[in-house]
This record gives C-alpha cells, sequence and structure tokens, in this order.
C-alpha cells in the first residue's frame, strides 16, 4: 500500500530525500569508475580477431556435413570475417535446404517483438522460415528431409534475450523428429558473471524458458549442452547435440562483438547494461528505444529526476516506441562502458528502485500485463521493490539459488571460467 502525498514541511524532506537519492546514484557511478583502474587486470579486452568463432572452426573441416541436407538457424550475426555463414557453406558445396530466423529475422532489422515473416531469401533463393511469432518451433514437415540443423547466432548472455528461446525450441523439434543439431558457439559478451534471480518455473515462457539467473554466464554452446543434460526440453527428451567450440576463448575476457547482435544493442555499452535495463521493459520506463543510444538511456515524461532528456521517434527497429514525440526525463549511461562491466560484475539494482522511488503514480509503475515478472523470471523482485527492500536486501535474496545454480553450470562448461 502507499503512503499518502505528503504536504508542507514533509513535501520538503521529500524533496530532499530524491535530491540525495540522484546524488547517490551518480556518485556510485564516478566511484566504480575512479576505482576501476586498479582492477582492470581482472579481465582483458578481446576483439575477435583474436578469437576464432566455432563457424571459423567449423570451415577446418566439414566432412560431417558431407553429403547431408543442412538447415541453418541464422541471422545477421551469422558471418564470418564479414561473409555469411550460409554463402560460405554454399561456396564449397554443402547442401543448405533452408534457413530458419529467430526475432528481427534473417537480415537482423525487424522490430522487437514484431511479427517475422517466411519469405524467400534474394541472395540465394533459399526459403526463410520464421522462427518467431505463432511459429517459434520447427515443425515436422519443416524439418522432413534435413539431416543436421546447424545453429550459428550471437547470443549476449541475458536470459530473456529469446535467441537462446529459438534454440531451446530447435533442439527439442529436432529430438522429435531424429535430426541432428550443430552449435557453432560464440563467445559470450556478459559471459564474466553470473548475476539475478533465476527463473520459477510458473514463470516460463518466450523471454525465460530455464531455470538459469538473468545473467547466466554460459556461451550458447554451454547452454545447449546445459538444456540437453539437464532434460529440460519437453518430457526430458535430448537431442543428438554437437557444439563446435570457440578457439581462444575464457569466460574472464570481455569481448568485443563484430556486429551488432539486434537493431536496439547497437554497441559494447548497450550490451553491458542490457542486463540491468531490460527489467524497465516490464515498467513505465522508456529504455530510450527510438533514439540513436537505446539502452544506454532511461526516462519517462512524469520523472521529475535526472539531468537528461529524450524524445523517442520511429526508428529502424523501433517503428512505434514507447513514449513517441513525448519528452522522457532521466538519466544518460552513455559514459558507462567496459570499466563499468568490470568493475561491477552484476546487475545494477540502483537504478530500477530511484525510479520507482520517484514516480508519482507507483500503483501505474509496473505494466499491468505481469511482463516484469516474466522478465525478473519471479513475483519476488516486484514485491520486493513495491515493499521498499533496499539492494543488498535483494540481492542476498539472490544467494541460494545463484549457489545452487553455478554448481549446476560447472558441468557444462567448456572454456576456463572466470573464478
Amino acid at each position: 500500500m502507499l503512503a499518502p502525498r505528503k504536504t508542507g514541511t514533509m513535501a520538503k524532506a521529500t524533496k530532499i530525500t530524491k535530491i540525495y537519492a540522484l546524488l547517490f546514484i551518480i556518485f556510485s557511478a564516478f566511484t566504480v569508475q575512479s576505482q576501476v583502474k586498479m582492477r582492470l587486470d581482472s579481465a582483458s579486452l578481446i576483439f575477435p580477431k583474436d578469437i576464432e568463432s566455432g563457424a571459423q572452426v567449423l570451415l577446418e573441416n566439414t566432412s560431417e556435413l558431407k553429403g547431408k541436407k543442412v538447415a541453418v538457424v541464422a541471422n545477421h550475426t551469422s558471418e564470418i570475417n564479414g561473409i555469411h555463414l550460409v554463402d560460405t557453406l554454399l561456396s564449397i558445396g554443402v547442401e543448405i535446404t533452408k534457413v530458419f530466423a529467430p526475432e528481427h529475422g534473417f537480415r537482423g532489422i525487424a522490430d522487437a517483438g514484431a511479427h517475422v515473416k517466411s519469405s524467400v531469401d534474394e541472395k540465394t533463393g533459399l526459403p526463410i522460415v520464421s522462427l518467431y511469432g505463432s511459429n517459434k518451433k520447427p515443425t515436422a514437415s519443416q524439418l522432413n528431409g534435413v539431416d543436421v540443423v546447424i545453429f550459428d547466432i550471437q547470443d549476449v548472455g541475458v536470459r530473456y534475450y529469446t535467441y537462446i528461446s529459438t534454440m531451446h525450441y530447435v533442439m527439442e523439434a529436432c529430438a522429435e523428429q531424429k535430426v541432428k543439431v550443430l552449435v557453432l558457439d560464440r563467445p559470450n559478451p556478459n559471459g564474466f558473471y553470473v548475476d539475478g534471480p533465476v527463473l520459477e518455473s510458473k514463470f516460463q515462457s518466450f523471454v525465460g524458458m530455464h531455470p538459469i539467473p538473468v545473467v547466466h554466464g554460459l556461451t550458447i554452446g554451454e547452454l545447449a549442452k546445459m538444456i540437453n543434460g539437464e532434460q529440460w526440453l519437453k518430457n526430458g527428451i535430448q537431442c543428438d547435440l554437437s557444439v563446435v567450440k570457440c578457439k581462444g576463448y575464457e569466460h574472464k575476457l570481455l569481448y568485443q562483438l563484430p556486429i551488432n547482435p539486434s537493431p536496439n544493442l547497437g554497441n559494447m555499452t548497450a550490451i553491458y547494461l542490457y542486463p540491468s535495463l531490460g527489467f524497465f521493459e516490464g515498467t513505465e520506463i522508456s529504455v530510450a528505444r527510438g533514439t540513436h543510444f537505446p539502452f544506454q538511456a532511461f526516462g519517462n515524461p512524469k520523472l521529475t529526476i535526472g539531468d537528461f532528456s529524450f524524445i523517442p521517434k520511429p526508428t529502424s527497429g523501433a517503428r512505434h516506441p514507447r513514449f513517441e514525440t513525448q519528452k522522457c526525463n532521466g538519466f544518460d549511461l552513455r559514459n558507462m562502458n567496459e570499466k563499468f562491466a568490470v568493475e561491477f560484475k552484476g546487475i545494477y539494482l540502483k537504478w530500477i528502485l530511484l525510479t520507482y522511488e520517484n514516480y508519482p503514480d507507483q500503483d501505474n509503475y509496473f505494466i499491468k500485463s505481469g511482463f516484469f515478472n516474466l522478465l525478473a523470471g519471479t513475483d519476488k523482485l516486484k514485491n520486493q521493490i513495491e515493499s521498499g527492500s533496499t539492494e543488498n536486501e535483494i540481492r542476498k535474496s539472490w544467494e541460494p539459488d545463484l549457489a545452487n545454480y553455478k554448481l549446476v553450470r560447472k558441468k557444462y562448461l567448456l572454456y576456463p571460467d572466470f573464478e
């Protein structure tokens, strides 16, 4: 229950509290940046040329694909040195029969959550089957005649990033139809820590299908092995799975993506902030979709805190952004970079606690659909925010489940860990 609105002296005290909260969040950010110089040795910045992806390793020996009819689950990130995996495989004689495309489509330009239609690739003439919208799982007829399904998509290591849900359904369909799955692994840009609430089964959805934390600390290949090994596919079935490992990758490394993974994650700053800002998608706070810096700022027309404002407008990947043409007040986080990521190594809760505390209509802060709970994978976080729990109290409540998860995680690691 919300407290009645304060007036007079109490209103002044509330305003002072807000100012202190604002100063605290700013001070915290600068403190993180000033301390990070002493701890940069805890992680190394690695660029694509220093690591071979699973796709690159596959090209060293494609004998497993000889004489096989192959389907590829791919998007714009499925490339090798600027050339799409599909084009490369076709050029060396691999028989590709079709392409399955996830959220944002084969070329990666569709809006988040938009219906992606099946079509034909203009360059190759291959049929493209959408795995987003009403057809999230390949059907038996779509897999008919296919011997091997290759999965090669860049993930960002966050549970509600839906490419891993697409992978789950591909594995499940292939297990049912006795089709082999070959996952071409890629480094996880957020693979240097584990954090967040672990998903509870009753909150399972396409934005969270597995009992893993928000930041799971696995490459997509390691996660595929976990899904298979823990029997999380329907009825506990397991697929014929192989993972082509990366060369040179370790979890402690900060991997700089060679290509943006989706329209609204336009640089490494957005990717590092995504685990923290993604929760806002279940609230009335905009993450600056409809600007040229999505997931690098946040705000709302009703907020009176912050030293920054932006006006969302239709853009590629956000044709109908929230609060379109309205001035949103809030914070600009574009100065947060890999140094911040290295220092903090966790989901930053202060921003959501601050905006909830200062939102003038707290009863309507969370979207009524319950989407916030699906993103969090639990209703506990929402209840904790509403009840005034501190960041330390919230983080402490995650610890038992995280400890259990880390034990399971170790069984499936393919690369040296960050600890």
